[in-house]
């Protein structure tokens, strides 16, 4: 009966450890959330006339034009804007790839793909927005940020050790009581 009981309290506090590993990924979600939801493209037309900020989603949020703008005819300023919007729309986007890559994990190429096909868009290497990107925003990570594991290969109950991989519960020392089945059944739902 001890040994069943020991086993009981072993499964017990793997299961509190992936319910705090539940909690923590969950923290994590709500800090990249408020990462994106402040995130800002900003882009200024080569002539400095009109300046366009983009948000999340590409979401216009400021547009500023300057008497030279002004002074442009309808069709010039009219595509002075078009590129300028663009190009605001197209960093708030490489940042938010950026941002949901570094709390989700590499192992989406998110960024990759978002700047392969701005690169076709744009007619331009993609090396050249990847280096445009890494001037654009210097991330650099807290110890907090730094402790928490990369999550993207792990399933969501995973524990901190197992990489993704379910172990499943050791074997039954005898009989079969209603908390070994218990333990059980939850375990093989997880799969």
């Amino acid at each position: 009966m001890s040994a069943e009981f020991e086993q009981l309290v072993a499964e017990f506090e793997k299961f509190q450890s992936k319910i705090k590993n539940v909690d923590d990924q969950l923290a994590n979600l709500g800090q990249m959330q408020s990462e994106i939801s402040e995130l800002q493209g900003v882009a200024t037309s080569a002539d400095r006339s009109v300046t366009v900020v983009a948000g999340p989603g590409g979401a216009i949020k400021d547009i500023q034009l300057t008497d030279k703008a002004m002074a442009q005819p309808p069709q010039a300023l009219s595509a002075t804007l078009l590129s300028t919007v663009q190009q605001a729309v197209a960093e708030s986007a490489r940042k938010q790839a950026a941002i949901v890559e570094e709390h989700m994990g590499g192992g989406l190429n998110l960024t990759d793909q978002v700047l392969d096909s701005q690169a076709r868009l744009f007619g331009k290497d993609p090396e050249e927005l990847r280096a445009a990107m890494a001037e654009e925003r210097p991330r650099h990570r807290s110890a907090e940020e730094e402790r928490h594991d990369d999550y993207s290969q792990r399933s969501v109950l995973s524990s901190g050790d197992d990489r993704g991989r379910q172990t499943p519960p050791p074997p039954s020392s005898g009989g079969s009581s209603a908390g070994d089945t218990f333990l059980k059944n939850l375990f093989d739902d997880q799969r």
